[in-house]
């Protein structure tokens, strides 16, 4: 049985089954999943490294380690 607003949804369409998809992996948190799980490897990883970062630094670091990865990551997924 649909519910009431199933009606407005077009089943049959691949980019609305996509968005669909897209929104409940979303709602699953999985944005803030990846996020810790990155944060705390570079975390260790700086320590690792033995230097002693600014929080500012450490911020600006993280966040280019972090667009790296996810780079690194849609690359794979093109060439799977």
């Amino acid at each position: 049985m649909l519910n009431p607003g199933d009606l407005n949804k077009d089943f049959g369409s691949y980019v609305n089954l996509k968005k669909r998809v897209f929104q409940r992996v979303q709602s699953s948190g999985i944005n803030d999943k990846i996020l810790d799980i990155a944060r705390q490897a570079c975390e260790e990883a700086i320590k690792a490294e033995g230097v002693v970062l600014a929080r500012v630094e450490k911020k600006r670091l993280q966040t280019q380690v972090l667009k790296l990865i996810l780079d690194e990551m849609s690359k794979g997924l093109e060439n799977s």
